[in-house]
């Protein structure tokens, strides 16, 4: 990853500088297999294309993030999204294209909106804990959207770092962002995953695509960092 120090400019008042990095957060990762053709649907096509885990068979990724201490705000997240790759890109070409991001502060959703081309919108999203389970919701357009509870798993070892390439596409112009981030090893049994789809749009999409369902694969972790560098059009 990139050291060099680069200025983007000022949003609200605040400097905005990269690599932008994340010291203390909170992340489940979820995995679903789904149709690619639902999937495609929700992509923009002249743009972006699904990378098929198998024939028909795309991969769907949901990343329900606390942060703790980052420099653009104490936020929840939520990231919705599917490996793709760029329309005309190699087979080994492969990212994850965000197709929605809602959040739950406005400085983190400005900031995303103009600096990484991410597509953050504003909504109640909350994340609750117990001793030994999280439950992330989240409400849009004053839609009950999704309600998503998992145990709190133990770390099996220390935090897998993970390099990658986070796609996204907002007002014409489709954006790609390297980012390492690490990935929580507390390995969550998919059938103790609650996962409730509510109302309203976006879970009329979610229910395209098979949801809800168990995931293949369900993560944990507490304590994590990633590092975000500055995102491009591509």
């Amino acid at each position: 990853m990139e050291t060099t120090t680069t200025r983007w400019g000022e949003i609200q008042g605040r400097e905005i500088t990269f690599p932008m990095e994340v010291t203390d957060m909170n992340a489940a990762t979820l995995l679903f297999t789904v149709p690619s053709a639902a999937a495609a649907a929700l992509l923009p096509g002249d743009r972006f294309e699904i990378a098929e885990v198998a024939p028909g068979q795309a991969q769907f990724i949901v990343a329900a993030c606390d942060y703790r201490q980052n420099p653009w705000g104490d936020y929840n997240e939520l990231n919705f999204g599917f490996l793709a790759r760029p329309v005309g890109a190699g087979a080994d070409v492969v990212g994850s294209f965000v197709y929605r991001m809602p959040v739950n502060q406005d400085f983190t959703c400005e900031a995303g909106n103009r600096v990484m081309g991410f597509p953050k919108t504003v909504e109640v999203l909350d994340a609750t804990y117990t001793d030994g389970s999280v439950t992330f919701r989240l409400v849009m357009g004053g839609h009950p959207t999704l309600v998503l509870t998992l145990p709190r798993a133990e770390p099996l070892g220390p935090p897998e770092r993970v390099e990658a390439v986070s796609y996204s596409y907002l007002d014409g112009v489709a954006y790609g962002t390297p980012l390492s981030m690490d990935m929580g090893t507390g390995m969550v049994d998919p059938s103790a995953v609650h996962l409730e789809v509510g109302e309203g749009p976006v879970a009329d999409e979610l229910r395209s695509l098979g949801l809800p369902a168990a995931p293949d694969l369900a993560t944990w972790g507490e304590g994590l960092s990633a590092t975000f560098l500055l995102g491009r059009p591509v």
